[in-house]
C-alpha cells in the first residue's frame, strides 16, 4: 500500500511508521520537516506547512494514497481542509484520542460505545468536534474515514505520568534522583492504561486498507491496568530510587495551576480501562506485548544514555514544590492536632 503520514515524527506516529515500513508498505511523511525524531523515510518525506492547504496540494500533486494517516489535526478547521485534499484517497485515518470518552465514566470499562462527551477539557471536545465532522461525511458521501482513539502512549522519549511536564519528561527522573517529593493526584488508587506506542502500532497498521474499518472508530490500548501509586512505583524502579510520594487533592492541584484541569479532571484521574474487542475483531492477533516495567526501563535507559535529552523544567519544579510545601505543612498541622486531642 501507498501510505501518507500526515506528521509521522511524534511519539507514536514514528513508531507507526517503523511498523508499516517493516510490513513492506510503500510510506510517505508530510510535515514541516526539522523533527527531534529522525526522518525514517529518506526521500519520501514531503515538506509542507499542513495549515496551508495550496503549500499541501502543491507538495501531494498527482500523488494518490490508499491510506492517508492524520496526526496533527486537533480543529474542525483543519478537518474542513483534509475533506478537500484527501478526498480521493483509499482510506482517511483520523488521530483522535481517548480523552474524547464520556468524563467522569458512567461505567468502569471504556468500549467504543461509550458516550463522547468531556466538559473538562477543550482539546477533547476539539477532537470530538473533528469526529462528528468527518462522520457526517462518511455518512453523506461515502467519505472513508477510520477513527482511532490512543489513550496515554509512549515510547522512549517520553516519560507518561500524571503529574509531569510533557515538553521536558526527565523533569520527574531528576526529580526523584534528588529526593524531591513527587505528586501523585487523589490517593493514587484509581486505575490507568498506559499503552507503548510500539503496541499501539502493531494495531493500526493492519486496519489501514481493512474493508470493515471504514466509518468505524477504535481505540487501541494495552490491557494491562496499574494504578498511579504502581505507575510511579514502577518508574521509581528503573530509575533506581525509592521515592517520597504525596498525595495531594486533585482540586488542590488544579487550583495551583488551572491548565491541568483538562489533563486531571479530564482524564487521568478516572480509573479507565479499555475492551479492546472491536479492534480484535478485525485484528485477531492483536496483543499488547510492551509491559510498562519493560517500556519505562527502556526509557529512562534513553535518557540516561545522552545528557542532552535531560533537560528540566524548572517552572514546574517550582510549581510541584510549591504544592508539597502546601500540602505537607497542612499533614503536619493535622498530625500535630491529632497529638493535641483535636484537628
Amino acid at each position: 500500500m501507498d501510505i501518507l503520514f500526515v506528521g509521522g515524527t511524534g511519539i507514536i506516529s514514528s513508531a507507526c511508521v517503523r511498523r508499516a515500513l517493516d510490513d513492506g508498505h510503500e510510506v510517505w511523511t508530510l510535515n514541516r520537516g526539522g523533527a527531534r525524531l529522525a526522518n525514517q523515510v529518506g526521500d519520501r518525506a514531503l515538506h509542507a506547512d499542513a495549515s496551508d492547504e495550496d503549500a499541501v496540494r502543491a507538495v501531494l500533486a498527482g500523488r494518490r494514497f490508499d491510506a492517508v494517516i492524520q496526526w496533527t489535526a486537533y480543529v474542525p478547521e483543519q478537518i474542513d481542509k483534509d475533506l478537500r485534499l484527501y478526498e480521493d484517497c483509499g482510506q482517511y485515518v483520523f488521530i483522535s484520542s481517548a480523552s474524547a470518552y464520556q468524563k467522569p465514566p458512567a461505567h468502569w470499562l471504556t468500549t467504543e460505545r461509550t458516550p463522547l462527551e468531556n466538559p473538562f477539557w477543550q482539546y477533547s471536545r476539539d477532537k470530538i468536534a473533528c469526529e462528528e465532522l468527518l462522520m457526517a461525511a462518511h455518512r453523506d458521501r461515502g467519505f472513508p474515514v477510520t477513527i482511532i482513539r490512543p489513550s496515554l502512549t509512549y515510547g522512549v522519549s517520553q516519560i507518561p505520568v500524571c503529574v509531569g511536564s510533557w515538553e521536558k519528561p526527565f523533569t520527574i527522573v531528576e526529580r526523584m534522583r534528588r529526593g524531591a517529593r513527587i505528586l501523585i493526584p487523589g490517593d493514587g488508587t484509581s486505575l490507568w492504561t498506559i499503552t507503548h506506542n510500539t503496541d499501539l502500532a502493531r494495531g493500526l497498521i493492519p486496519l489501514l486498507g481493512h474493508p470493515g474499518a471504514l466509518g468505524e472508530d477504535f481505540h487501541i490500548t494495552s490491557d494491562e491496568a496499574l494504578t498511579w501509586n504502581q505507575i510511579y512505583a514502577t518508574l521509581a524502579a528503573a530509575v533506581g530510587v525509592e521515592i517520597d510520594v504525596l498525595h495531594v487533592p486533585t482540586d488542590g492541584l488544579v487550583a495551583a495551576d488551572p491548565e491541568l484541569l483538562g489533563t486531571l479532571w479530564g482524564d487521568k484521574v478516572h480509573s479507565t480501562l479499555f475492551d479492546n474487542s472491536k479492534l480484535r475483531s478485525l485484528v485477531p492477533q492483536y496483543r499488547a506485548e510492551v509491559s510498562f516495567a519493560d517500556g519505562i526501563a527502556e526509557t529512562v535507559a534513553w535518557f540516561d544514555a545522552d545528557p542532552a535529552r535531560q533537560e528540566v523544567d524548572a517552572a514546574c519544579n517550582e510549581l510541584w514544590d510549591r504544592v508539597a510545601e502546601v500540602y505537607g505543612r497542612a499533614l503536619g498541622e493535622a498530625a500535630r492536632g491529632r497529638r493535641g486531642g483535636s484537628i
